[in-house]
């Protein structure tokens, strides 16, 4: 049985609306009318998410709209709220002209910075609900201690921005990503720091990614890396900037199926020059950057072969938590189309471990564990759990 959950039943309801057939919906969207007849009947659960990408524009929707992406946090919130840190991104007080509400005596720079860096480790480690907790009052105490101090707090404040921009792209309010994003690109904007400016924009594109606007995420992110290229004596962490604002490029150039192989080559190149992994600001960039990238643009691509080869270069110790778990998801995406279901499953159960509530997040996991549980007549004991901790038992 199929209720309205289903991005079936959603994606009829919101054709219907429109007054589209499904012909008209697939020449729009340029996609098989087949796929859209399995999803509304039932057939199929799920589709790949430059499919649902495509079919969201032709319907003027949100990409949200089909796939429900949204707060899947349940009980495990750690006394968190998503409301108070859209106050935060929201308040009234950051209106022009308005009071700024500051007051109070701020607290030393090294102890907002250690805040903040504290913050950036929560996000790695996918613990989501201790981070909401801690933001709001984060970002008050960097506006405060900005007031006081000024260009010595830059970082930290854009910092606590771009985290409640990402963690709210994982609960699907990408409204409010955008405008966490905007507002950590102008405070770092109002200091002397262009890389950091220039590196602030790859979550302003991936927040773009996800409202499925490729052209202007991978624009965004093409424009901002060649606004920083590094001179041949450049430092390492100006390369490191560089290659990851190409790496952000490369994920919407995959999506929309253009050519990767530039961006790919590009950036080896700067790896292969730094010979490691370059932390920069709260991530970092090196050889494994680069093959993991390539690996999610096979994926993505449907290139399984090519996908497991540059996997096969990925050194999971240079990768934080959550990202380590996002290669895992494009290895099992690889796996599976490879006709591996067995390795596709034991690399979700990876991904699982390293954070349930960031995997619950992960549409991704849910469209993969849907296909696998449609190719088992009978499905696995790890197949269920998957199934249950994902809540698609429901």
């Amino acid at each position: 049985m199929h209720d309205g959950s289903t991005i079936g039943n959603r994606l009829k309801r919101i054709r219907e609306d429109r007054s589209l057939t499904q012909e008209q919906l697939a020449e729009r969207a340029g996609v098989s009318r087949d796929i859209i007849a399995k999803l509304e009947q039932g057939r199929r659960e799920s589709a790949r998410l430059t499919t649902l990408m495509r079919l969201a524009n032709a319907l003027d929707v949100e990409l949200s709209a089909l796939t429900e992406k949204r707060d899947r946090m349940g009980g495990d919130r750690d006394g968190g709220s998503v409301l108070k840190l859209r106050d935060a991104l929201l308040s009234p007080v950051l209106l022009p002209g308005a009071d700024d509400g500051h007051g109070g005596e701020p607290a030393p720079v090294g102890d907002v910075r250690a805040a903040v860096d504290d913050a950036c480790r929560r996000y790695w480690a996918g613990d989501f609900p201790a981070l909401i907790a801690q933001l709001p009052g984060l970002i008050a105490e960097a506006r405060l201690a900005h007031a006081a101090y000024g260009p010595a707090v830059v970082y930290p404040l854009a910092m606590a921005y771009d985290l409640a921009a990402s963690v709210m792209v994982h609960l699907g309010r990408d409204d409010l990503a955008a405008i966490g994003a905007e507002r950590a690109i102008t405070a770092a904007h109002g200091g002397d720091d262009e890389l950091l400016w220039a590196t602030l924009h790859a979550t302003y594109a991936w927040v773009l990614l996800h409202q499925a606007r490729t052209r202007e995420a991978e624009e965004l992110a093409a424009d901002m890396a060649a606004r920083i290229e590094p001179s041949f004596s450049a430092p390492a962490a100006h390369v490191a900037a560089w290659g990851n604002l190409l790496m952000t490029a490369l994920a919407p150039a995959a999506a929309a199926g253009r050519d990767v192989d530039g961006y790919i080559a590009m950036a080896s190149a700067g790896a292969e020059r730094l010979g490691e992994r370059t932390p920069i600001y709260n991530t970092a960039f090196g050889p494994t950057t680069v093959a993991m990238q390539a690996t999610h643009a096979y994926a993505v691509r449907r290139e399984p072969d090519k996908a497991l080869s540059a996997a096969r270069r990925v050194r999971p110790d240079d990768l934080l938590g959550i990202s380590y778990g996002r290669h895992l998801l494009d290895v099992a995406q690889a796996y599976l189309d490879a006709g591996h279901r067995h390795a596709a499953v034991e690399r979700l159960q990876k991904a699982r471990a390293l954070s349930p509530v960031w995997f619950r997040h992960q549409g991704v996991a849910r469209s993969l564990v849907r296909e696998i549980r449609e190719e088992e007549r009978r499905p696995s004991p790890t197949v269920r759990s998957l199934v249950r901790s994902l809540n698609l038992d429901r």
